[in-house]
């Protein structure tokens, strides 16, 4: 009983390092998607003078926080009443 128990000891401490490893590297990775940019604030410089484009790109976890901001373009619709040849008003 006691190889038992101390098999499912190690198997409980490798699977806590491997969660702890895995939410590690989670943290370490930020995604910028199409049609956004992303920019980093670090806690000692400020903001960072690089922006990022869209893809997986790495951070340090609790000293940088990315930001990511929409730069596509939308239409913009603009309506204007006109008069016709025989004076009707259109859209």
């Amino acid at each position: 009983m006691n190889r038992a128990a101390a098999a499912l000891n190690r198997i409980a401490f490798g699977s806590i390092g491997l969660g702890v490893l895995g939410w590690g590297a989670q943290e370490c990775l930020w995604n910028v998607d199409g049609g956004f940019r992303g920019v980093i604030w670090d806690r000692f410089n400020g903001v960072q003078d690089k922006v990022y484009g869209e893809g997986t790109h790495f951070r340090i976890p609790f000293m940088q926080y990315p930001t990511t901001f929409d730069v596509r373009m939308r239409p913009r619709v603009v309506s204007s009443r006109t008069g016709t040849k025989d004076m009707q008003m259109v859209d």
